[in-house]
């Protein structure tokens, strides 16, 4: 269930642009597609992510009548457009590329087909939620190819860009590959496996860091990982040492520790030497602090002996890249392509499909993008998701949709799973849709 969202939530030249449309009765079949321009710096893919809460807000959305009586109360709307906002049901058609699929540059992630006021309307959420999603997404599949088989948390949501922005980091990051989050909410709403140890204040509540530690075992004895840096971190993994046997004879187990400050590499080879040397070899070493892909790489290679990582910030804010250069635009209208000639942001017209190549190995080798009318080899990446407003199947599970991104990313080329930036991945544009653009540019009025 996608989180509730008023319909307000959109820009208002959407409501200037439907009151326009209305005022000359413009609402002939139209096509809009949302897709990504260029890869930040140092991508080589990106991870297609929150179509199916995309489908739930179109599904739901519905205005209120506390919402009508304030757009009325504004005066900026004629009554015609109040009059349609008020009986608003999405009956449009979708197509989309599948969530967890690898896309790149100018596939279109999102197509809508629907009544021009229709399809303008539901522009704004619809990016704000694919944007974002995709972007957590394509950032956690860097962190997990960097760090194959370790433990992946997310633990941003304190520092994450707001509310909602900490559900959907959740729910990107577990496409994306990662084990869980600290989210609880994203248990609820999701069914992600959620996580938690606890913060520096219980230790410091306790005259002593050991009677911090059974304390917070006792309470909480299943999946026990207790915090060693509050003070002294060796000392806190010999506490942990001495206190094991204790809670071993009353059916406690330690899961693990975690580290969050210092040299988070040093100090988790000298904290696995004092547990295996206390016969604690099967108590996991987390750390968290500062994570990013490149840690993470690093850590790996040399093997450090860390088993998981909450990673906060550098997820849920996508630092290094925080958004994408991304679009929804008109494709067609009428029946008729139609295409956007501004400097450097251009488009191809029509309503288009992306074909994907495989080679011998079975890795991606190479995608081609055209009118969908056209015929092309290899693997139909965009499939109808919706018609006339109605799910045209059951949503998939996200434990699904998981899967769908595993396979994904072990089919990217050698190249694309590196963090450095590779040669771009071959997207050729047909000759077809190259005529039907020149085609467009002769019949377009200027």
């Amino acid at each position: 269930m996608a989180p509730t969202t008023s319909p307000l939530t959109t820009d208002l030249y959407e409501l200037n642009m439907i009151q326009a449309y209305l005022d000359r009765s413009e609402n002939k079949t139209a096509v809009f597609e949302f897709f990504v321009r260029r890869l930040p710096a140092r991508r080589n893919f990106l991870l297609a992510a929150g179509l199916e809460d995309t489908l739930s807000y179109l599904e739901t959305l519905r205005f209120s009548a506390a919402e009508i009586d304030w757009l009325k109360s504004t005066r900026r709307f004629r009554a015609n457009l109040i009059d349609y906002l008020a009986e608003f049901r999405f009956a449009g058609d979708v197509h989309a590329i599948p969530e967890g699929t690898v896309c790149f540059p100018n596939e279109p992630l999102v197509r809508i087909t629907a009544p021009l006021p229709e399809a303008q309307l539901v522009e704004t959420r619809l990016i704000n939620i694919m944007h974002f999603q995709t972007m957590i997404a394509s950032k956690a599949a860097r962190m997990v190819l960097a760090a194959p088989g370790k433990i992946l948390s997310d633990f941003g949501l304190r520092t994450a860009h707001g509310a909602e922005a900490g559900l959907f980091s959740a729910r990107a990051s577990y496409i994306a590959g990662f084990t869980n989050a600290a989210n609880v909410l994203a248990g609820e709403r999701y069914g992600i496996p959620i996580v938690g140890t606890m913060a520096h204040s219980f230790v410091q509540v306790h005259a002593d860091e050991i009677i911090a530690f059974e304390n917070f075992a006792r309470s909480r004895p299943e999946g026990v990982v207790l915090l060693i840096d509050t003070y002294d971190t060796e000392a806190g993994a010999r506490k942990v040492v001495q206190l094991a046997p204790k809670l071993k004879a009353d059916g406690i187990n330690i899961r693990g520790v975690r580290i969050d400050s210092g040299d988070l590499g040093a100090m988790a080879k000298k904290v696995r030497g004092i547990l295996d040397a206390g016969g604690l070899s099967d108590v996991i070493v987390v750390v968290s602090g500062g994570i990013n892909e490149d840690v993470l790489q690093t850590m790996t290679a040399s093997n450090v002996p860390i088993d998981g990582y909450g990673i906060g910030v550098n997820l849920d804010a996508s630092i290094d890249a925080p958004s994408l250069d991304c679009a929804y635009k008109l494709q067609e209208y009428r029946g008729e392509p139609r295409r956007k000639l501004s400097e450097g942001k251009a488009t191809w017209p029509g309503t288009k499909q992306v074909w994907r190549g495989f080679g011998a190995d079975g890795r991606m080798s190479g995608d081609v993008l055209s009118h969908e009318s056209d015929t092309q080899a290899g693997e139909m990446m965009i499939v109808p998701v919706m018609r006339k407003g109605k799910r045209i199947a059951a949503a998939p599970t996200l434990g699904q949709i998981r899967e769908r991104s595993t396979r994904e990313l072990a089919r990217l080329p050698d190249a694309l799973r590196r963090l450095e930036k590779a040669e771009d991945y071959a997207v050729r544009v047909s000759d077809k849709l190259k005529a039907l653009a020149a085609q467009v540019d002769k019949t377009t009025r200027r």
